[in-house]
């Protein structure tokens, strides 16, 4: 995995250590994540599908995209479509893709980099592999999380964030064998680039063989955690995980993943995905490229949509679709 990393973990600032009464997450739920398609044909797991909205909440959902091995000419993207409501953060692990939406925002990100789409009141965009990507095919593998807006910030303008890798805060944990990615939030005050709307931290953290990272954890967030590969253990009670797990944290100040000593051929450590975020507890109506309040919110959306008003697709960039409805 080409995320970022580096050579020296040692120079990195450490976490503290975790000292008592510190109250340490209990494993509440660990859920397989199926799999399926998504665009134009790119497999995803989807990672929250077993749990309920209510769990994940500010987050609405999360794909796993791959990880697959293209051949030449097998590389796949979307076409042109909208959201209204919600953010999407798009990190991107291995190979590259390009982004461009209606506002004239966009660009390639690869190898660790994060694009940041704050939808809002709407957009249309389109993700898709670049002309070198899929004439030479190669690895691509990523994640895409969906985080909800409470009810007075769904009509934010919308925003583009581009997140190189190099931007990114890495910390070490207390015995400095995890390397922690931190993209959007704090951990342990350490602050991540990502501006963020809803108080919320996403990092992935690469764990060791054979070591544990105890990872301090804002109280008043969930917590929730993916295995993006490998194998070990979660919480106190080590609990076995392995990839394509999601696993539901309860309540604490700090969580535990432990890797195992032997891990397969995709990676040397386990590499998991940790996030969580301050509940909105507001009603979800929830169909399709669109996350609003109730289904009144829900039907205009779609007809804004048809009617032009979430943005026109560029003239040269015009790509026939369809799109649930």
């Amino acid at each position: 995995m080409p995320a970022i990393s580096v050579d020296n973990i040692m120079s990195l600032k450490r976490i503290r250590k975790i000292e008592n009464p510190a109250i340490s997450r209990t494993v509440e739920k660990v859920v397989d994540s199926p799999s399926g398609f998504e665009g134009e044909g790119f497999p995803v797991r989807r990672a929250f599908a077993q749990l309920p909205l209510e769990i994940i909440d500010p987050f609405v959902m999360m794909d796993q995209m791959g990880e697959v091995q293209y051949e030449v000419g097998e590389a796949k993207g979307t076409s042109w479509h909208p959201h209204r409501g919600f953010e999407t953060v798009t990190y991107l692990i291995d190979g590259v893709f390009k982004h461009k939406d209606s506002n004239g925002s966009g660009g390639i990100i690869g190898n660790g980099d994060t694009q940041w789409m704050t939808a809002g009141a709407g957009i249309l965009h389109i993700e898709a592999p670049t002309e070198e990507a899929v004439m030479k095919g190669g690895l691509f593998h990523g994640v895409q999380i969906w985080v909800n807006l409470p009810s007075k910030l769904k009509w934010s303008n919308p925003r583009y964030q581009d997140i190189r890798a190099s931007k990114l805060r890495l910390l070490a944990s207390q015995d400095a064998t995890s390397l922690i990615r931190v993209i959007a939030g704090k951990v342990d005050n350490n602050a991540g680039p990502g501006i963020t709307h809803t108080p919320i931290t996403i990092i992935h953290a690469s764990i060791n063989p054979g070591s544990s990272l105890n990872l301090p954890w804002d109280p008043k967030f969930n917590a929730i955690g993916y295995v993006l590969a490998g194998h070990g253990y979660a919480g106190n009670e080590r609990v076995n995980i392995k990839s394509g797990h999601a696993i539901q944290f309860g309540h604490g100040d700090y969580l535990e993943v432990s890797a195992s000593m032997v891990q397969d051929s995709r990676s040397n450590d386990l590499e998991i995905l940790i996030l969580g975020g301050q509940p909105i507890q507001e009603p979800i109506a929830w169909g399709g490229p669109f996350v609003m309040n109730s289904q009144q919110e829900l039907m205009n959306a779609f007809k804004d949509y048809h009617s032009g008003k979430l943005g026109v697709i560029p003239a040269e960039d015009y790509i026939p679709h369809n799109i649930n409805t």
